[in-house]
């Protein structure tokens, strides 16, 4: 449960103010389909993330040592940082529209997804808890939380929401894992 808890809030958090949420306005100001934007979502994360999270299980299993545990803490540190540096939309606004709102919703937000912040914190969350089905789930989960608002209010909900505050208290989340972590690590060494 622990697994799931922390991979939603992690990814929630993270994924406010990113770029596939930003893409997710973007198709939905294209579409205004939202339905079949929403399944695209979902599948394109869950494909996405249940790679990332079997990825980071996987390497996790074959390294089993104090150093790695540190590694990992210092991953959750990084992605702090990193989620304190806001994404443009500008390189998503020529993503190809020729294949309908839901197979173009999977095709970018499964490449959008490739090295983003999101993806590398569900590796980090595979390799902690070692458990790729409530990693993906919850991952998925926080994904959805975050970006089907972001399909249904899309630019209301940008100019509301104070995306400086949402990051701040996303690093700082990050960060309070990554401590943790170290902490952890500490005891096993």
């Amino acid at each position: 449960m622990e697994a799931l808890l922390t991979s939603t809030a992690v990814v929630a958090l993270a994924e406010i103010g990113d770029k596939t949420q930003l893409l997710a306005i973007l198709l939905a100001t294209r579409f205004r389909k939202p339905v079949p934007i929403i399944l695209g979502i979902l599948v394109a994360t869950l494909a996405n993330h249940a790679c990332a999270a079997f990825l980071g299980a996987r390497v996790a299993s074959l390294l089993q040592s104090a150093w790695f545990s540190y590694a990992i803490a210092a991953s959750f540190l990084a992605m702090g940082v990193w989620t304190l540096i806001p994404d443009k939309i500008d390189d998503l606004e020529d993503k190809p529209a020729r294949f309908g709102a839901f197979l173009t919703t999977v095709i970018a937000f499964f490449l959008v997804e490739m090295g983003d912040k999101t993806q590398i914190a569900t590796v980090a969350l595979g390799a902690r808890f070692q458990d790729v089905t409530m990693v993906t789930m919850g991952t998925t989960f926080g994904m959805m939380l975050a970006n089907v608002p972001a399909v249904f209010f899309g630019h209301e909900l940008i100019k509301r929401v104070p995306l400086k505050m949402v990051r701040i208290i996303a690093a700082i989340l990050f960060a309070v894992i990554g401590i943790w972590l170290f902490l952890r690590a500490a005891g096993m060494a």
